[in-house]
């Protein structure tokens, strides 16, 4: 599935004829989602957004960078679980503009960079600073979020049955799990969702992290009302919303 748009499935000669349009860099997280998702989470989801548009833009999808910056306690859980895998600051940033730059290398100007790990944005962004201090008009970087083009209504349609409770929280709740079940149903334990009470909002940070302060199930936010079908609807909005921020990016 999407094998046309797989950078890894090229041979370098195809990989080469794709030079003069979009290259999209997938960039998720190994984060614990609670006890029904896998800790690939984030990364299915950008690959999931990457390769659906990747196919309306006869674009490339680059190999996923399946690590992110550290998780927080209040939007992933933080470092409390097994199988949160984190990245430093510094590593994240590095890692990302010697990417762009073997992009670069190889012909491409434009360099779509999808997140879906709340975390990563600081560090993606200081990277595309400093290589657009490198390169200036000759290269267009651009970044967004998978639920930041999201429209508004959508919002609405998505959380029918409980409260938005904020992106912060929606963390292996109702839009996450909705997308599995969408993208990847064979990964979602079904039987394993749980309808649990909203975390609290957090309002600081403290060092070393307050175990109490992360439910013990890593879930922010219930996931009950979860479906295939509410993850399609954020499909189906997101996907014609990015590829509007696309053209109008890099024309």
């Amino acid at each position: 599935m999407f094998e046309n748009v797989k950078m890894q499935h090229m041979t370098w000669k195809e990989f080469e004829k794709k030079k003069d349009g979009v290259i999209i860099l997938p960039i998720g997280s190994t984060e614990q989602h609670g006890p029904h998702l896998p800790t690939c989470v984030d990364t299915v989801l950008a690959e999931g957004f990457a390769y659906r548009i990747a196919e309306k833009l006869d674009a490339v999808v680059a190999p996923s960078l399946s690590y992110g910056y550290k998780s927080k306690p209040l939007s992933g859980g933080g470092p409390l679980f097994p199988g949160t895998i984190d990245l430093n600051g510094a590593t994240l940033q590095a890692l990302i503009m010697d990417i762009i730059d073997e992009f670069v290398r190889d012909g491409f100007t434009k360099i779509f960079l999808l997140s879906a790990h709340f975390e990563n944005e600081a560090f993606i962004v200081e990277a595309m600073d400093l290589c657009s201090q490198k390169y200036g008009d000759k290269v267009q970087l651009l970044l967004t979020n998978w639920w930041d083009p999201m429209s508004p209504d959508v919002i609405d349609k998505v959380f029918d049955e409980v409260p938005f409770p904020g992106w912060a929280l929606e963390h292996a709740a109702v839009t996450e799990t909705s997308l599995m079940m969408y993208f990847a149903p064979e990964l979602v334990r079904e039987d394993k969702i749980l309808d649990t009470e909203n975390a609290s909002p957090a309002t600081y940070y403290r060092y070393p992290i307050e175990k109490d302060i992360v439910p013990e199930t890593g879930i922010l936010a219930s996931a009950k009302s979860s479906s295939a079908e509410r993850g399609k609807i954020m499909v189906d909005d997101v996907i014609p919303n990015i590829l509007k921020i696309v053209d109008k990016a890099f024309k």
